[in-house]
């Protein structure tokens, strides 16, 4: 009740409030730099407002429908402080972004009520969100900042001097719903761009295979390998009951294929490791066969020619 020139007046209670204001970022508000206005998702109102509100006795907590007529978007917030110029209001630039607005641009504000909130369902926009530890418990002290939450709407919250984008997928009990003094359940949906390990493991052995045929008509097939033929003993033989090796029994050259050094191994399997040692290395092959061949041509190749010398001095 009000007393105004000597008559008492009495405003009806849960008349809505609606006005029209420009609005702006909180980059044009006069004053210092009001960095904690971005992170939340409350706007700032003229004094105005205040005294309208106060006559209409509408609900607390004081929650708005914000509403972009022009291209038919609207959101809800709630109010951080009175103190814009009149006319005027001032919004997150997260909030601005969603209802499509531009500086100056006219906006419809009218006073609602909101169910409490009981549910919640986010989805990050970047996987960059994975990298945080605990991300309930960062988007639970983000949350503080907010009054109500819009199905549709991506919010922004900071978090080591980095902005996380996420997508209110879904509220309960209403598509807009108020979360203040609340016991709400939140759940997290894949962010965008992310891959399950499995999936990666897919492709990433596709790309393996094609790799890897590619790389074998590059390198022109058997040409990038070695064979190397392995001589079993070269002795007849004697088996210990008396009778004579049979001819299945007979000893054959065995063939090793040996890759050439720098050459990938194609036909390798993932979580296979293979410890060969029989295999010398080429070089040592080498120089083994360029000493077999000089034998066989007759020379000596490397023999020692000097004089010898014996430490045990004999006897005359």
């Amino acid at each position: 009740m009000f007393h105004f020139s000597g008559f008492n007046m009495m405003f009806p209670e849960g008349r809505s409030f609606h006005a029209t204001y420009k609005c702006f970022s909180v980059s044009m508000l006069p004053g210092n730099e009001r960095s904690d206005v971005e992170k939340g998702g409350k706007i700032i109102m003229p004094p105005s407002a205040l005294d309208t509100l106060t006559r209409l006795n509408v609900e607390y907590p004081m929650l708005f429908k914000l509403t972009n007529g022009k291209k038919s978007r609207s959101s809800h917030a709630g109010v951080l402080e009175f103190v814009a110029d009149e006319g005027k209001c001032y919004l997150p630039y997260w909030m601005m972004d969603n209802l499509l607005l531009e500086e100056g641009d006219i906006l419809n504000i009218e006073s609602v009520s909101l169910p409490v909130a009981t549910f919640s369902k986010f989805q990050p926009h970047s996987t960059d969100f994975l990298d945080i530890t605990n991300p309930k418990a960062v988007l639970e002290n983000a949350l503080r900042n907010f009054a109500c939450l819009t199905k549709g709407d991506v919010i922004a919250i900071k978090y080591n001097k980095k902005v996380y984008e996420l997508c209110v997928l879904e509220t309960k009990p209403g598509n807009a719903v108020s979360i203040i003094e609340c016991d709400m359940n939140v759940e997290f949906e894949a962010p965008v761009g992310y891959k399950d390990h499995s999936e990666t493991q897919a492709s990433g052995s596709g790309q393996q295979g094609t790799a890897g045929s590619a790389g074998g008509e590059a390198s022109g097939g058997a040409s990038a390998v070695l064979e190397e033929v392995v001589e079993t003993f070269k002795g007849s033989g004697v088996r210990l009951d008396g009778k004579k090796k049979k001819e299945s029994q007979m000893d054959t050259p065995v063939l090793k294929k040996v890759l050439a050094r720098g050459v990938p191994d194609y036909d390798f399997q993932f979580g296979l490791i293979r410890f060969d040692r029989n295999i010398r290395p080429i070089s040592d092959r080498g120089n083994e066969d360029d000493a077999a061949a000089g034998n066989a041509d007759g020379s000596d190749g490397e023999s020692f020619h000097g004089t010898g010398f014996s430490m045990k001095k004999t006897r005359k």
